[in-house]
Order: C-alpha cells, then structure tokens, then sequence
C-alpha cells in the first residue's frame, strides 16, 4: 500500500445521519380556549465521528416568542447545538432542558436587557447577533454568572456593541474600547464577533479593560428635558414635572448686570454700536428693555 493511500486509510470515518421532520404543535388559543394546529418545520442532524455523537436541531424562521415545550421533551436531553435564529423570541423561558447544550444561535430575534439564561456549564459558543441588547454591563455579568466555560461571543448588530452595523456613528475606537471592556469581564473568551482574541489585547483589557464601558444617552430621555409650554403660550426650561405652581415664567426685563471698565483701558476695546438688548429672568414683573452701551 502507497503512503498516500496508507493516509486515507488511518483518517478517521465521520458518518452524518440527518433527520427532517414536519411536526404539528397545538398551540392554544388566548380568545376562546380553543386549540389551534400550526404547521413547523425542524432539522435534526446527528453527526457521529470516532465514536462521538453531536446531535444538532435547528428551528429557526418559525416566528416562536418562546422555545416550544415539544422541543424541550423530544430533544433537550440530548442535543449539543440548538439553532434558533430568525424568530421573534423575547423569552429564554426553557432553555435550561438543554443540559449538555455547547452551542447556541439565536440571531435576529427579539431578545433585549430582560434576557436571562439558566447555568449551563458546558456551552461554548453563543451567538446573539441582531437583537435589542443595550445594556453590555448587565449582559456580562449573567453570562459570567450562569455561563463559565464560554469561549465564543458574538453581539454583532446590538446597540450595545458599538461598531458600524449598530449604527453610524459608531467608529473603530469605540468598537475597540468595547472589546477591552467586554475582555475584562469574560477573560476566557478565545473569539468576539468572530475576530478571534489576540494575546496584547487581552493584556491590555487586563490593564485597563474596567473602564472602558462605552456609554452613550438615549433618545428617550432627551424629552424630558425638552422645552415645555402651557395654556397660557409661556415657556420653561424646566419639565412640568419638577415645576412648582409658585414657579413663574421666563420674561423680558431690566439687565440686572452692568459692567464697567477703567477709562485707562477703554482703549485696548473694539468699537461697539450702540444698541438695545434683552435679558431673560424669572421675575413676576415685566419689565421694559434697558437701554445699554
């Protein structure tokens, strides 16, 4: 026997068997306590190789809020990898009938801050991409708490993962100061969003990772600061909120300042017009324009 036919020969056997199933799950109904049958469709591969059996399920594009229970009895116990991306899941509710579970994909789905995961000690790969995850600092502390042996994380698509697919005014130094800090709190991670983790950057995130959070404001607090008018057509810089009725309004009034400069050094200023102006004060009173120089 050649060498090279000698090394075909010793190259280990990998046989992959793959299931695919059309179930019917009944879901109930919330208006008349009726059942009602939908039709989903699921993949389960199981991958065998030297002796070792991965068992795969994907179910995916099916628009399920939550991991069906059919799922959790028929394959939980045993299947490695679960695929279920492009839903519209809000809810990790069940999660924890996947006990041997090593990877997990739930991109595109719906899944924000409230996300909770069960402590599954042996998953290795979790992929979040395009969710509505923004608080980063939340996240990692329950995936340091519940999820010990991660080595790949991936929040492509998240606000709270700063780069160019979350939004525009995101740059490199941001996405960077983003890795230091999620380094920081996950030191084990061998990949973050599939850029694999470089030694000098794991130092560094080490060195300084802690305060590296990237905070920006949220539009939606920005309303409440936002000028407010009543009946009356008046306006406020403050909220109605943290106005008191004894508050009055912004008027026009006298200046209530006068500056003066020493004749010695009237001369060094620049020539100014003479002119009317207006001071806005928080008076009961109105009163008239001052005429100034």
């Amino acid at each position: 026997m050649s060498e090279g036919a000698k090394q075909i020969a010793d190259r280990p056997t990998t046989v992959a068997v793959i299931y695919k199933y059309d179930i019917l799950l009944e879901t109930k109904t919330l208006k008349r306590n009726q059942f009602k049958a939908v039709r989903t469709h699921l993949s389960y591969t199981m991958l065998c190789e030297n002796g070792n059996v991965l068992e795969k399920l994907c179910y995916s594009g099916q628009r399920c809020q939550k991991i069906p229970e059919a799922l959790v009895k028929l394959y939980g116990p045993k299947v490695q990898c679960l695929d279920l991306s492009y839903n519209e899941i809000v809810t990790l509710r069940g999660l924890d009938g996947f006990p041997v579970l090593k990877e997990l994909v739930l991109d595109n789905n719906q899944l924000s801050d409230t996300i909770s995961f069960p402590y599954l000690p042996t998953l290795q790969t979790l992929s979040l991409n395009k969710n509505k995850i923004l608080d980063i600092q939340s996240l990692l502390l329950k995936i340091r708490q519940n999820l010990p042996n991660l080595s790949y994380l991936s929040l492509l698509g998240n606000k709270a993962c700063p780069n160019e697919l979350s939004g525009e005014e995101n740059d490199e130094e941001d996405y960077q100061r983003y890795r230091y800090y999620v380094l920081y709190h996950l030191p084990n991670l061998k990949f973050l969003d599939s850029t694999k983790v470089r030694e000098v950057e794991r130092s560094e995130a080490r060195r300084r990772g802690k305060f590296m959070n990237v905070i920006r404001p949220r539009g939606d607090g920005m309303d409440e600061i936002r000028l407010n008018s009543d009946s009356t057509g008046g306006f406020t810089p403050l909220p109605k909120s943290m106005r008191g009725p004894e508050d009055h309004k912004s008027a026009y009034g006298k200046c209530l300042y006068k500056y003066s400069v020493p004749i010695t050094h009237r001369s060094r200023l620049p020539k100014i017009r003479r002119g009317i102006y207006y001071s806005i004060i928080s008076s009961s009173a109105v009163g008239s324009p001052s005429e100034v120089i």
